[in-house]
């Protein structure tokens, strides 16, 4: 019993940590095209393991599902040098939400705020200093590739319009916080209300972006839901959380699964220019197997019909000359023993001639 007890638990154990070990199996390479690894730091890493996450992380990193930090620094011949830092999140969206904010201004609660280079590929970002050749940089990304797990990045990022955006003012958000810290970096208001309402329990993205031309200005955002019912559901509770909340915004307005607001824009004008510039189109896929159904050519019916007449007043005709060919045949071997029987047939006469009346004539 105490053994089985004790195989639980260590079970159990291994399920609760194998996530946050997932950052372990990168090593870094000795070479990343013409970058070297300094001999004193090969393989250093600095894993966040589930025993050091509450004080190592924070709740930013904790939301975007941050599994690691790993740590190297690299030189080239000519002198240069680069610390780079490889953060490994659960998810692509994780991963997406720490690089809109890593490649920004930065963000209090990130490790390592406002670095000079941020790359990202599927669930992996590396940031490093800036002054990476051309080359340079694509062996980096090459590398980062080889090592992320290929998931592509989430699409509403897509849907953002890119005449009037403001460089680098992109934020993605899977949650609460990060979602505070978008509204208030680009939006400059208080969206705790907002992001209450926002569904983000219900498996909501967010995606906002700072957008400037002349004289106006806006902050467009966008909700993804999973499906058009739950955008819906939440469309009513966001109208109502930026109604009590005061705040200058055009109406929310929902096109399928995606909800679009357009927060303290300058001018209504501006604000509907902004919203009907969304790449955002609905589509139904419908993924079973499927025919054309055309119409024959008029002459062909035509001539099966005909064909069919045809045949039909064969048959008919057949039928009908075997049925009294076999009945006068029979008659004519065996009369009056099997067709028209005298015991069994009367023929009724009117009697107009001087004939006697029988029953039995029937000639």
């Amino acid at each position: 019993m105490r053994t089985g007890i004790k195989f639980f638990t260590i079970f159990a154990v291994i399920l609760g940590v194998a996530p946050f070990l997932r950052a372990a199996d990168v090593q870094w390479p000795a070479k990343i095209g013409s970058l070297t690894a300094q001999s004193s730091a090969i393989g250093t890493q600095n894993l966040i393991t589930k025993a050091t996450a509450n004080t190592t992380t924070s709740p930013f990193s904790d939301e975007a599902g941050l599994v690691g930090v790993s740590n190297q620094t690299y030189e080239d011949g000519s002198g240069g040098v680069w610390n780079m830092s490889l953060y490994t999140y659960r998810d692509s969206s994780g991963a997406y939400q720490a690089y809109t904010v890593m490649r920004g201004p930065g963000h209090p609660d990130l490790p390592n705020p406002n670095p000079g280079i941020v790359l990202i590929n599927g669930n992996r970002v590396l940031s490093t200093g800036a002054g990476l050749s051309v080359e340079q940089r694509k062996s980096v990304d090459a590398w980062l590739r080889s090592i992320s797990d290929g998931v592509a990045s989430p699409p509403i990022a897509g849907y953002l319009p890119d005449v009037d955006k403001q460089p680098l003012s992109e934020r993605y958000a899977l949650g609460p916080i990060a979602f505070k810290a978008a509204a208030r970096t680009l939006a400059k208001i208080n969206a705790d209300a907002v992001a209450d309402e926002a569904g983000f329990k219900s498996h909501a993205e967010a995606m906002l972006a700072k957008y400037k031309s002349a004289r106006d200005e806006a902050t467009l955002l966008l909700i993804e839901y999973p499906t058009p019912q739950l955008a819906e559901l939440h469309l009513r509770h966001l109208q109502r959380a930026l109604a009590d909340a005061k705040l200058t915004t055009s109406s929310v307005e929902r096109k399928g699964s995606l909800l679009s607001i357009v927060l303290g824009p300058t001018s209504s004008e501006y604000a509907e220019k902004l919203r009907s510039s969304v790449n955002y189109e609905t589509s139904v896929t419908w993924n079973e197997p499927s025919s054309t159904a055309t119409d024959p050519p008029i002459m062909s019916t035509l001539v099966k019909i005909i064909i069919a007449t045809f045949v039909f007043m064969g048959v008919t005709l057949v039928l009908g000359i075997a049925f009294g060919g076999v009945r006068v045949i029979t008659k004519r071997l065996f009369p009056g023993k099997v067709f028209d029987r005298k015991e069994q047939i009367e023929v009724l006469q009117l009697g107009l001639s001087g004939k006697p009346i029988d029953p039995s004539d029937m000639y």
